[in-house]
Order: structure tokens, then sequence, then C-alpha cells
């Protein structure tokens, strides 16, 4: 077989993948790491740590089953979109807009912030009665 025969690979996306402890701990050093990958990868992204926080604590918060620990990706792709998916063991808990219009909850409103930084977002189910969370943002204008 020739040199000029052989495939040709030509996707640069970028990939991350790692497994963390389902605790406060956890969710903490899911955003560290995230910063740390994407001035690596010499991206910048405005909303992806708070999206990778929000994310990150829903799964240690409400997707949390003792023993297991939750995923957490990051996938440049080429065209400059960056996929976060954080994937945890409460497949049967799936994560809801909920309306905080009064002003009062204490909480709930981490869904919000995800909504206003991701292009779109969504929900997967994942292997072993798992659920994958992902959101997608393109890259500050200027900045990339």
């Amino acid at each position: 077989m020739s040199p000029n025969s052989l495939p040709q690979v030509t996707s640069s996306t970028h990939l991350f993948t790692v497994q963390l402890s389902a605790t406060r701990r956890g969710a903490r050093l899911a955003r560290l790491l995230t910063g740390r990958q994407l001035n690596d990868w010499g991206a910048s992204f405005e909303g992806a740590l708070h999206v990778v926080t929000e994310l990150s604590s829903n799964a240690v918060l409400h997707g949390r089953v003792p023993g297991r620990d939750f995923r957490l990706g990051l996938k440049l792709h080429t065209d400059g979109t960056l996929r976060i998916e954080v994937t945890d063991a409460r497949g049967d808990r799936i994560p809801q807009v909920r309306d905080t219009a009064g002003g009062e909850a204490e909480s709930g409103r981490g869904l919000l912030i995800v909504t206003a930084y991701a292009n779109c977002w969504g929900v997967d189910e994942a292997p072993a009665n798992c659920k994958t969370v992902w959101a997608e943002l393109t890259p500050d204008r200027g900045k990339s």
C-alpha cells in the first residue's frame, strides 16, 4: 500500500474525560480541570466554567448514588463548538428548569445559568441506569 492511499485523519477534535467522586470536592475539581484543559487547548469559553460548575453540582446533589462516581467529558470540535457532558448514576432524576419567577427560591436556578451560557443543552440516557446532561457552547468572539 502506498503512502498516498493511506486514510487521512483530518479531525482535530480534542477530547477530555475524567471520573470524579460524587462529592463537593469532586465538583470543585471538575471546574478546576475544565479551566486547565481549556487553557491547554487555547480555547476561550466565558460560560464553560459556570456550566461545568452547575452540571457537576447537580450530579453531586441530585445524581449521587453512594459508592458511584460521576464523569465529566469535554469535546472541542473542529468547528469550535465545546460540548460539556456530565454523567451521573441517577437516570431516574431528569433535570428540569424550575419557575423561579418569585425570586425567593433558594435553589433551582442552576439550569437557568446553563441555559444562559449554552447554545443548547439536554439529557441523554446512559448505560447502567445513568444519565448524561450535556451542553454545547460556541467560543467567545475574538478570543479563540
